[in-house]
């Protein structure tokens, strides 16, 4: 009788398995209970992962935390520019990649950076890997605005239009962790869509 064993999962592999549950646990946490209330004991508990392996790749709280919000946008980063290569053409893009936007915007990993940006402002060691971390996803979605609405994103005055769209949008995403904006949400992106196009002579 030949006996068969379950295929033994490469060491890396289950390494990376273990980080993206630290990374998931790590956010959700951050959004249920804010900066203060989320421990790394909290993390590895909701994780399935041991307190040792989880302080071996990450030692402390902040380097955890960081590494989470990063992981996550840059998950959503992806997520995101496969979104607006899909966006509709024509007359309605503009509005389209709005949407889009502001749903990234509002996503559960924008209140956790949230969090990250309150706690930072008392925190230098924190300080300084968030801000290392906002100019990094700041370009990209800088970059990914610009492209989506078909302008350059260097040149002046459309420059300028990319990045008050995104700080209309960050205010909006902002408005939506105190009380579900849905409705006025879609107004102000009615309006603004209407701006975007009328600047860029469309």
């Amino acid at each position: 009788m030949t006996s068969t064993t379950a295929p033994r999962v490469p060491q890396e592999e289950r390494t990376r398995a273990m980080r993206a549950r630290l990374m998931e646990a790590t956010v959700e946490l951050l959004v249920e209970k804010g900066f203060s209330g989320t421990s790394t004991t909290l993390v590895s508990q909701r994780a399935g992962v041991s307190r040792g392996a989880q302080l071996h790749h990450f030692p402390t709280k902040n380097d955890l935390v960081v590494a989470a919000v990063e992981h996550i946008a840059d998950t959503r980063g992806a997520e995101l520019t496969a979104a607006l290569a899909d966006a509709p053409t024509g007359p309605g893009r503009t509005r389209a990649v709005l949407e889009l936007l502001a749903e990234h915007f509002t996503a559960p990993i924008f209140a956790a950076a949230l969090e990250l940006w309150v706690a930072a402002r008392t925190e230098p060691q924190l300080h300084e890997a968030v801000e290392l971390l906002e100019e990094k996803v700041g370009r990209q979605t800088h970059f990914l605005t610009a492209t989506a609405l078909g302008v350059d994103g260097n040149e002046r005055g459309p420059r300028e239009l990319v990045q008050a769209t995104l700080d209309l949008l960050r205010g909006l995403g902002l408005a939506n962790t105190v009380t579900d904006d849905a409705r006025r949400r879609a107004r102000v992106l009615d309006a603004w869509a209407a701006t975007v196009d009328a600047q860029l002579g469309r």
